[in-house]
């Protein structure tokens, strides 16, 4: 009677394993409904999680107890900040799969790129900013540099991370072999005066295709301002200021171009605002080796560290634009 039964069971299965393509058909069918109802069950946000039953809300049978052998399973930390959706779409490759299948029927406007998820990815923390300022100076050596044969100059030299300038006959200074912007960027540096009476950290830069000179101690060592506008030099044009400098002390100088202005500070503080349409710029003749951007002094010894520069970001030329227009409309003339 046994053996009877284990050769119908035999019989059976053989028959199973014969089914027809149709068969196979529906069963496949079958098992793709059953991954799309798990699918929704599992990625879907609305679903949450059913909470954790104290023993005090359930009374268990003996039968219903585990068996003292078996450990606690447990959970994965649930990922932070993200759908249901995506807690799903790692762990398992069929996992995955669920979860797609779930996107394509219920959140196909937000499929991006294969991605379920319908946050965009994070920027690499390692993006720099290409706004940013960056040193062209290295605090080493004088590469991207060259000291100009201005005749009578002192000794360049760098030492301590910062350029040292002696005390020459007349000019002495450093001029930038890279390439320099025309407009809608900034040049920033450190400077000190060591000694002598007269410009220390004068900077020559672009402003368009002609250049410029921000003059900082001159005549006397008191005079700030551009030479030269409209064939004027900084002692006698309408950017013309006095600033009292003190040897042997660090000033943050930063020149800004712009397509409306040239802005020059010293240690944040605005000292020249200077519109550029109709106006003409150029440099006195001393300060010709200079170009396209240098730092000079005259019969003065400085030091200078931190060189930097940097481009403007289109919000940051926008805005100068409509600083410029606004004001150009509150004075017209």
């Amino acid at each position: 009677m046994i053996e009877t039964r284990r050769a119908a069971s035999r019989r059976d299965a053989r028959r199973a394993c014969r089914m027809g393509p149709g068969s196979w058909l529906l069963t496949g069918a079958s098992l793709l409904l059953v991954l799309l109802v798990l699918g929704t069950w599992t990625c879907s946000p609305a679903v949450a999680q059913a909470p954790e039953r104290s023993p005090s809300d359930v009374t268990e049978s003996p039968s219903d107890a585990p068996p003292p052998a078996e450990e606690p399973a447990t959970e994965e930390p649930a990922a932070e900040q993200e759908p249901a959706c995506c807690s799903t779409c790692r762990p398992k490759l069929l996992k995955k799969v669920k979860c797609k299948v779930h996107c394509v029927l219920e959140r196909l406007p937000r499929l991006r790129a294969g991605r379920c998820c319908a946050a965009d990815p994070d920027p690499p923390a390692n993006q720099s900013d290409p706004h940013a300022f960056k040193p062209i100076f290295d605090g080493k050596t004088l590469k991207g540099w060259k000291a100009p044969n201005f005749g009578g100059q002192g000794e360049v030299k760098v030492e301590d991370g910062k350029v040292v300038m002696q005390m020459g006959a007349d000019m002495t200074g450093i001029t930038y072999t890279g390439k320099v912007p025309e407009t809608n960027y900034e040049v920033e540096f450190e400077a000190q005066r060591l000694g002598g009476t007269d410009f220390f950290a004068t900077t020559t830069f672009r402003v368009g295709k002609d250049p410029l000179t921000f003059v900082v101690g001159g005549w006397g060592g008191t005079v700030v301002g551009l030479s030269n506008v409209d064939f004027y030099d900084a002692s006698d044009n309408m950017t013309t200021k006095f600033h009292e400098f003190k040897d042997k002390t660090w000033y943050k100088i930063r020149v800004r171009v712009t397509d409306a202005k040239v802005q020059c500070f010293i240690d944040d503080e605005k000292m020249v605002d200077q519109v550029r349409k109709g106006h003409k710029f150029d440099i006195r003749w001393e300060c010709e080796l200079c170009k396209p951007l240098g730092i000079a002094t005259w019969c003065t010894s400085a030091a200078v560290k931190n060189i930097r520069m940097r481009t403007l970001s289109p919000k940051e030329i926008e805005a100068a634009n409509e600083e410029a227009e606004k004001e150009a409309k509150e004075q017209p003339f």
